[in-house]
């Protein structure tokens, strides 16, 4: 029985997500305090807390003190609205996120450390076990800290990105085919058993191919367009996509 794949239909439209950061979702954080820019930062501490983390972590830092650092540099972006500070036009926001992470570390962390403040209330919910289990399966050889917060902002937008596409097919009643399919979204198309699929879905052959590359289409169709957010001109793009594959097989 053939079928027709989903994900094509015109009347709907995925919802719009922010992911890893979006220029609009910065400048709406460094806005002042309205409950957009609120949203905003609370975005941002939740999409950077694992690689700032996992940054700490590849410069020294034990799991506690990596932790409290995370924790106390999102405050002080906070309560010194650093945000603000950030210049679409001189590049990547990562960039500039990381710069202040170290020069945080550089000058303020044991001043921070030592006078901590009794009683406040962390910033974000980091759960430690969870952040070392996943800093356990990061790449040891040749990572440096930098590279390996760089891989973290790769791994953020590519699962918000199949995040977004779980949503797509499920909101058309294909969870089935997404499960289906989702191996083949990231394999090596000579890899990839169609005929297997096929009887999973109850489909044809040619069916079940022609629903793994709209699949796949519609996955480098969403990474170009938030890579494409992260960046100052369009013509950044394609190096871009270079870079983040590249920091993803880094080893």
């Amino acid at each position: 029985m053939a079928a027709t794949s989903p994900g094509t239909s015109s009347s709907t439209r995925p919802q719009p997500a922010f992911v890893a950061t979006r220029w609009s979702v910065v400048l709406a954080a460094g806005g002042g305090d309205t409950t957009h820019a609120r949203d905003a930062i609370a975005h941002i501490c939740q999409t950077y807390w694992y690689p700032l983390y996992a940054y700490a972590r590849r410069r020294g830092c034990s799991p506690h003190d990596a932790q409290d650092l995370t924790q106390e540099f999102f405050a002080r972006l906070l309560e010194g609205n650093w945000v603000a500070q950030a210049d679409q036009s001189r590049g990547r926001f990562r960039t500039f996120l990381l710069t202040a992470m170290k020069h945080f570390m550089t000058n303020e962390w044991n001043k921070a450390h030592a006078a901590k403040r009794g009683g406040c209330q962390p910033v974000l919910s980091l759960d430690e076990d969870s952040a070392e289990q996943r800093y356990r399966l990061e790449p040891v050889e040749q990572m440096t800290p930098e590279i390996l917060f760089e891989r973290g902002w790769a791994l953020a937008l590519l699962n918000d990105i199949l995040l977004r596409l779980e949503q797509e097919y499920a909101r058309e009643g294909k969870k089935a085919w997404m499960d289906a399919l989702r191996p083949a979204l990231t394999a090596d198309r000579e890899s990839i058993n169609y005929r297997h699929i096929a009887n999973q879905l109850d489909v044809t052959e040619t069916a079940a191919r022609v629903a793994v590359h709209r699949l796949r289409q519609r996955y480098r169709r969403l990474i170009q367009t938030e890579v494409a957010h992260t960046v100052t001109s369009p013509d950044q793009v394609a190096a871009e996509m270079r870079y983040l594959f590249q920091v993803l097989a880094a080893r």
